[in-house]
């Protein structure tokens, strides 16, 4: 029931998430969202400490690229000089842009995994293009009734997502 929605791992945040980790599991490539997931909403371009971490990436030969559901200029701003593929209004859990994405990269899905901090959208997308997908914890959440109707919808999945992980830890 929960399979399209199920995160593949959840994190804290993307700064557990390490190149080695990425490469022992085979991944080359990420596919990240923006807003909530690298920077709040606030942040116009990458942190020192979120440019830090995709520096690492890229130094590791693990390729990046953006698809957000936001808009050009937001998007087209934090990406600004970070030179790879991105893609604004991507209408996830659209597949296009993430198929685009790994042409881009040359990856596929079998060596490519999206991270973000949405099960309907991030997550959902991911899965049905059939590659792993990373659920970080959101940074700092809008308090909109749309956003708070949202997080509600996802806390079976993450309830079921924890139930499995201890059942896989107390085999």
């Amino acid at each position: 029931m929960f399979g399209l929605f199920m995160p593949d791992r959840v994190y804290y945040d993307i700064y557990e998430i390490t190149p080695e980790l990425l490469k022992s599991e085979g991944i080359r490539a990420l596919i990240l969202d923006i807003d909530n997931t690298l920077v709040t909403y606030d942040d116009p371009k990458p942190t020192e400490r979120v440019a830090n971490w995709l520096e690492a990436m890229k130094n590791a030969g693990i390729a990046v690229a953006f698809v957000s559901n936001n808009h050009a200029p937001r998007v087209s701003e934090f990406c600004d000089g970070l030179d790879c593929y991105y893609r604004a209004d991507a209408k996830k859990p659209s597949r296009r842009y993430l198929y685009e994405a790994m042409s881009h990269m040359n990856s596929d899905t079998t060596n490519t995994a999206s991270i973000g901090d949405q099960v309907f959208t991030d997550i959902w997308a991911a899965k049905r293009c059939g590659m792993r997908a990373f659920l970080v914890s959101p940074i700092k959440d809008k308090r909109t009734p749309f956003f708070r109707f949202k997080r509600l919808l996802e806390r079976p999945v993450l309830y079921e997502y924890r139930r499995r992980a201890a059942k896989m830890i107390n085999k």
